[in-house]
């Protein structure tokens, strides 16, 4: 076990292509669409260091840190810059939308650089007199310890077959909830742009090619992947399906939102695809979640097995990134993965849900799903500011528990979803915690109703699917006095990955 040792560089000024010169801090990510903050870090294995440079185009104070769900409360971070009377740094701590605290490195409030996906925040001001950022500010989740570099292709027309990079197009932010570009089914041949849902046959359509939703950004596939689409002898007609949420009823407003769809004219090497996991979005179903629940979980499960109806043999499948989806009662989603009856680890996690800040990540790592492994996701919901019970939907205000999962090689199964059989069970749910107890262990308990679905809209079913138990996300720390100042080390299970708090330091 050892420490990440952070030390943090902070330039009020920087020129695009400097970072390429730094060969001790190989990665990097702009935090911002106009390019303005460019994060640089790197790794020293044998001192466990782990060293961030941050360049903002700004002449004033920066501030950078991680956040808990992407917001200000609760986020450790750092503020500095270079004034007339020199350098000027300070450790802080955030309680809410107020200027953060200063506190002492390595106390209690320090945050975890995990293994897994870290919201990262950043803020500038013009001046050095620290006081509210307005609209200089942002967030972005990155995998810092398993980090997966991108490139992006010169060579970009639109004669090829696969799919490079997928960027929002957003017209009305205050409004578009989600988008989703579907391929449809070889028996769907006429277009058509009523509302989905309706009972027309473009509502078949399931095959997903792209998703977006609120918080997101360009999303780019690795350089060895890509999302077959067209073709010379295709005909195969897509869907374009946006969710908006228009709680205020304003009248006149129109959108024209869409994805931008970016090629590259050389193959990958292998085709990606993109599967829909969780609890069944479209089936009606009494899964009633009570108010006043503080803590409350829906499970929706996939048994691969199911996929051997559908094509044969099943490849071994390697899951390399994923969106994860719930709506305004959502708190946390875990994807759990089982091999012979026992959970082997997690696919993805996201313990600090926020649902303005839905991102398609990289998971930084390959997971291998092999053939009769099972995979679950559960959501956790907070309806104590509720008193009516939530369904699950596909309004704002009603409920999904949804993981889109990225992996390759391509097969035709376009979802793995399933349900409880409520059939099973009349009960009423009610705000009484004993109820809300019985009620989450009733829908845990009851047997799903599992379906696989192909690119042909054909699907499998297991009437008599397990929601197994899924284990708590291990951490275990230890508090130690180094050479350098009180350091606290963690390792996190199950991705394998030596996961630490943060020491920082002005250089």
């Amino acid at each position: 076990m050892h420490s990440l040792l952070p030390f943090l560089y902070l330039f009020s000024a920087w020129t695009k292509g400097a970072w390429a010169a730094d060969p001790t801090m190989p990665f990097m990510e702009y935090l911002d669409e106009k390019h303005m903050v460019c994060l640089m870090w790197g790794f020293d294995n044998l001192k466990g260091n782990i060293t961030f440079k941050l360049e903002v185009n700004t002449t004033g104070w920066v501030g950078f840190g991680f956040s808990p769900n992407g917001g200000m409360k609760g986020a450790d971070m750092v503020i500095g810059g270079v004034g007339p009377d020199g350098s000027y740094f300070t450790d802080r701590h955030a309680l809410g939308r107020f200027e953060p605290l200063v506190i002492q490195s390595c106390d209690k409030e320090d945050f975890l650089i995990t293994a897994q996906p870290i919201k990262l925040i950043y803020a500038y001001g013009l001046t050095d007199e620290i006081k509210y950022h307005r609209d200089n500010r942002g967030t972005k989740e990155v995998n810092l310890l398993e980090y997966m570099p991108r490139t992006t292709s010169t060579n970009l027309n639109f004669l090829s077959a696969t799919m490079d990079n997928i960027e929002p197009v957003i017209e009305q932010i205050d409004i578009v909830h989600r988008m989703l570009l579907y391929r449809c089914p070889s028996f769907v041949t006429e277009e058509d742009d009523r509302p989905c849902y309706m009972g027309d046959m473009g509502d078949t359509c399931f095959g997903v090619v792209a998703a977006w939703a609120v918080g997101g950004g360009v999303f780019e596939l690795p350089e060895n992947v890509g999302i077959p689409i067209g073709g010379v002898d295709s005909d195969t007609i897509y869907r374009l399906e946006i969710h908006y949420n228009n709680p205020r009823k304003e009248a006149g407003r129109t959108d024209s939102s869409g994805l931008r769809l970016h090629y590259t004219a050389q193959l990958r090497q292998y085709n990606a695809g993109i599967m829909t996991t969780g609890v069944s979005p479209l089936t009606s179903l009494a899964y009633n979640i009570p108010p006043k629940a503080p803590e409350f979980h829906t499970y929706g499960v996939c048994n691969t097995t199911l996929f051997s109806e559908h094509l044969n043999p099943v490849p071994e499948l390697q899951f390399f990134a994923v969106m994860l989806h719930t709506h305004l009662a959502g708190r946390k989603i875990r994807v759990g993965h089982y091999r012979n009856g026992t959970q082997t680890g997690f696919l993805a996690l996201d313990e600090d849900y926020d649902f303005g800040l839905q991102q398609t990540v990289n998971l930084g790592h390959i997971t291998t799903v092999k053939q009769g492994d099972e995979i679950a996701v559960e959501c956790t919901y907070d309806t104590s500011d509720r008193t009516n019970v939530t369904i699950m939907g596909l309004g704002s205000t009603d409920e999904m528990c949804l993981a889109f999962l990225y992996y390759y090689p391509a097969i035709n199964i376009t979802s793995c979803v399933s349900h409880p059989n409520t059939g099973m069970s009349e009960k009423s749910t009610t705000s009484d915690q004993n109820t809300i107890a019985e009620q989450e262990s009733l829908m845990k308990n009851l047997p799903q109703i599992q379906y696989a679905f192909d690119d042909k809209h054909n699907y499998s079913v297991n009437a008599r699917g397990t929601v197994r138990d899924m284990m708590e996300t291990p951490v275990t720390c230890e508090t130690s006095n180094a050479a350098s100042g009180l350091s606290t080390s963690c390792k996190m299970k199950p991705a394998g990955i030596i996961l630490v708090l943060l020491y920082i330091a002005i250089m």
